[in-house]
Order: structure tokens, then C-alpha cells, then sequence
């Protein structure tokens, strides 16, 4: 599993390994509320057992592993792109935005620059570091899996903030994600600010024409 933390290439003979950024992020789907990147450099030193896809994990696995990679990793990071930002932009380049923040957030004094930055999917943001987008990566890498963690429980928390300002919604339950019930609640109570206007069934509610 460690060999999963450097880049391909082994380091030269008396060269410290090459340390791999992870990056990930949560909240391309739902209807509300930002999308959330995080990126990470984990420790080899210091392996973090349990480390998966945040999405195959329980909620519980999930908020026990959180603390365990903020305080284990070297470096870490967590940033967003805002509901106006994914309606100008549209949400691949506003996570790709939100990928940008994160690894430019990094406080790199503990372990300096990444030798490589892997990014879960099929498109890497713009970076001054060497990157390599991973389709799936967040199942085979444990630092993209550790950053899709961060970011998961960063945005599910977000959710629950918004719940309890907006409980009409549900958004502790559904995440904003557009179950039936969150759709009925739509269609009940109307779209709130902090809605994605660009997306299908808000924009339908608003009776907005299709984006161009």
C-alpha cells in the first residue's frame, strides 16, 4: 500500500521519496450548496489504515477517519467553489476550480512542494506541479482516497448547517442530492438562494429557459 504515496519513479539513491498529492472532491451532483475539493499529502511515515472511497464508507467510518488524516498527513486542504461560481462557470469547471484552491491552500512547510498531483477523474485543474488525473483513483490511491474523505465530511457538514437554518428541505438527510423527497420539498417550498440555477429540475421550478 505505501508504494501508493510516491510517484511512479523511485527516488535516486540517497534521495528522500517523491511525495503524491491526492485530490478529490464531493457535491458535483446535488442541487445546493458548493462543491467541495480537498487535497492531501499523507505522511508514508505515518500510514493511515481504513483509507478507501469515501462513498463505500459509513458516515461514522467516514467522520473517524477525517480527524485521523487532518492530524497524520503532512499536508492538507480543503476549498470551494460557490453556487454562483458553478452557475457561471457550469460544475466541471467550478470543481476544477475548487481542485485549483485546495492544492494552492496547502501549507507545504512540513514536506515542501509535491513531486506529483493526482486527481481523481479524467481532468486535472491548471497547476504548477506535475498532474495526473486517475479515473476511479479514489478507490486505488489512499491519497485521493484521504482527500475524498476530507472533502465528504467537509461538505456533508455544510448540509447540516444549511438544515438547520432550512429544515423545510431535509438537507441532513439527502445532501442536496435530488431524491424524490428533496424534489416534493422543492416543489413545496420554493428554491432558496443557496439553489444551483443552472441545474435541470431548479431551473425547471424557475421556469428558466435551458442553459445555452
Amino acid at each position: 500500500m505505501t508504494r501508493d504515496l510516491f510517484a511512479p519513479d523511485p527516488p535516486a539513491a540517497g534521495q528522500a521519496p517523491v511525495l503524491v498529492c491526492g485530490v478529490d472532491e464531493a457535491g458535483r451532483g446535488p442541487l445546493c450548496g458548493p462543491v467541495v475539493a480537498a487535497a492531501v499529502i499523507l505522511d508514508p511515515a505515518r500510514p493511515i489504515a481504513g483509507l478507501a472511497d469515501s462513498k463505500k464508507l459509513s458516515e461514522a467510518a467516514r467522520d473517524r477517519l477525517a480527524p485521523l488524516i487532518r492530524t497524520h498527513a503532512l499536508a492538507w486542504a480543503v476549498a470551494e467553489a460557490s453556487v454562483e461560481e458553478i452557475d457561471r462557470l457550469n460544475i466541471l469547471h467550478a470543481t476544477l476550480l475548487a481542485m485549483q484552491r485546495a492544492v494552492m491552500a496547502l501549507d507545504l512547510g512540513r514536506c515542501g512542494a509535491p513531486g506529483e498531483v493526482r486527481i481523481d477523474g479524467n481532468r486535472c485543474p491548471a497547476l504548477p506541479y506535475p498532474a495526473r488525473a486517475i479515473v476511479k483513483g479514489d478507490a486505488t490511491e489512499p491519497a485521493i482516497s484521504a482527500a475524498s474523505i476530507l472533502a465528504k465530511t467537509a461538505r456533508d457538514a455544510a448540509m447540516r448547517t444549511l438544515d438547520a437554518q432550512w429544515p423545510q428541505y431535509g438537507l441532513a438527510a439527502h445532501k442536496g442530492y435530488p431524491t424524490a423527497a428533496h424534489l416534493a420539498a422543492l416543489q413545496a417550498h420554493g428554491v432558496a438562494d443557496f439553489y444551483r440555477r443552472s441545474f435541470a429540475p431548479v431551473r425547471k421550478l424557475l421556469g428558466s429557459p435551458p442553459a445555452p
